[in-house]
C-alpha cells in the first residue's frame, strides 16, 4: 500500500508543470507560443532566460522530491517514483495530459539518487547546451548516458530497469526533435 501511495504522490507531483504555470503567471499561454511545448527551452525562447531557468529548477526539484519520497519508503522505490514523476511531467493530469519532455525532472531525480552522477550529468547537459546551443542534443545525450552512469556508480537490477524506462520515455518524447535534428531544422535555445 505504501508503494502505491508513494508512486501516486510522485506522479501527481510530476504533474505540476512549471512550464505551464510560470508563463501563465506572466500572462502567456505557452501552448500557443514557440514549439507549444511546456518545457524550459520553449519558455526560455518565448519569455526569457530567467523564466526558463525557474522552470528548469522547479522541474528538477520535483524529480528530486519524488525520488526522495520513494527512497524514504524503501529501496529501490526511489527509482520507480522518479519514473512516476517523469510520467507525470510528460502526461500531467493537471494540464490535460499535455506536458514537457521530462529531462529536468529525470536529472533532478538523479541528483537525489546518485548525487555525483547527477552532478556530472547536469554539468554535461549544461556544457553541451553552451557548446551546441541546442537543448535537445544535450537532453538526448544525457538520456543515452542515464543508465550506464547509474551502473558505473554501482546500481544494479530493478533500479536500472526503472532508469531505463525513464530514459526511454524521455527519448521517445524527443522524437520530433530527432526528426528536426536529422533535417537540420532543430531550434536553438537562443531567445527570440
Amino acid at each position: 500500500m505504501d508503494t502505491a501511495i508513494a508512486i501516486a504522490i510522485a506522479y501527481l507531483l510530476g504533474s505540476i508543470d512549471a512550464g505551464v504555470i510560470v508563463p501563465r503567471l506572466m500572462g502567456v499561454d505557452i501552448y500557443a507560443h514557440g514549439s507549444g511545448n511546456p518545457g524550459a527551452s520553449n519558455v526560455m525562447r518565448t519569455i526569457g532566460k530567467k523564466a526558463g531557468a525557474a522552470v528548469m529548477v522547479v522541474d528538477a526539484l520535483k524529480g528530486a522530491l519524488a525520488a526522495a519520497i520513494g527512497a524514504w519508503v524503501g529501496d529501490p522505490l526511489g527509482f520507480w517514483c522518479a519514473l512516476a514523476a517523469v510520467v507525470g511531467h510528460v502526461f500531467p493530469v493537471w494540464h490535460k495530459f499535455k506536458g514537457g519532455r521530462g529531462v529536468a525532472t529525470a536529472i533532478g531525480a538523479v541528483l537525489f539518487l546518485e548525487p555525483w552522477w547527477g552532478l556530472i550529468l547536469a554539468i554535461g547537459w549544461g556544457a553541451t547546451v553552451a557548446l551546441t546551443k541546442t537543448a535537445s542534443i544535450a537532453s538526448l545525450g544525457a538520456m543515452v548516458l542515464y543508465v550506464p552512469g547509474y551502473a558505473l556508480f554501482g546500481q544494479r537490477g530493478w533500479p536500472l530497469v526503472a532508469a531505463g524506462l525513464t530514459a526511454a520515455l524521455v527519448i521517445v518524447r524527443h522524437s520530433a526533435n530527432i526528426r528536426r535534428l536529422i533535417k537540420g531544422r532543430e531550434q536553438t535555445v537562443e531567445t527570440q
